[in-house]
């Protein structure tokens, strides 16, 4: 028998005829029991078919995840700290808040996945898929973008790493304009560059420029 239990200890569901947390966990998502802050730090969960499952607050510290199915799994606020996400599928997922700090996603699907306000501190999205994805407000500090998809990414108000792990990300016209703008109106405002015309242009046409939320770029 396993017991599945959550952070503050009391049980979601005891399992019988099962031998792994994997097996547990998949039956639980079967029986479409949720596993709302279920305590799975540091559970072999490789290739786990998670999809829809409702692990609102889980703690998947540490965690191996690698190839798991999260498609559209709620994981709003869970802690998945140090977790290997290694070629995970998350399209979808519902990432809001969750901890992933020093997580491994390389490779992992995250299209369209809602990653606002999450903690990315160190983690690894080396070719990662995040196209579409909601990352407003996510701390991004010291994330390895090398080879990551961007492109259709909502990034307004994340913090974007200031390192060589995010010089190989590929982003869009839309994101190239936002970056731009923001190391281009320091540079001109503090006398460090003369911009041509032509990238100022560019760079003046930023979304929340061109919706006057961001102060034009004016050179002379």
């Amino acid at each position: 028998m396993i017991e599945i239990k959550s952070v503050d200890g009391s049980l979601i569901a005891a399992i019988l005829d099962v031998k792994t947390v994997l097996q547990a966990v998949e039956l639980i998502c079967r029986r479409k029991t949720d596993l709302t802050r279920a305590d799975l730090a540091g559970a072999d969960l490789t290739r786990a078919d998670l999809a829809v499952a409702d692990l609102t607050g889980a703690d998947l510290s540490v965690a191996d995840l690698t190839g798991a199915n999260l498609t559209r799994a709620d994981l709003t606020k869970a802690n998945l700290a140090g977790a290997d996400l290694t070629k995970a599928n998350l399209a979808g997922a519902d990432l809001t808040r969750a901890d992933l700090a020093e997580a491994n996603l390389a490779g992992a699907d995250l299209t369209k996945a809602n990653l606002a306000g999450a903690d990315l501190t160190r983690a690894n999205l080396t070719r990662a898929d995040l196209a579409g994805a909601d990352m407003t407000g996510a701390d991004l500090t010291g994330v390895n973008l090398a080879g990551a998809n961007l492109a259709g990414a909502d990034i307004d108000f994340a913090s974007w790493p200031l390192w060589c792990g995010s010089k190989d990300a590929i982003i869009d016209e839309r994101q190239s304009r936002q970056l731009l703008a923001h190391a281009l109106q320091l540079a001109v405002a503090n006398g460090h560059v003369s911009a041509s015309t032509d990238l100022v242009e560019f760079a003046n046409g930023f979304h929340r420029i061109v919706s006057n939320e961001f102060p034009k770029i004016e050179f002379n």
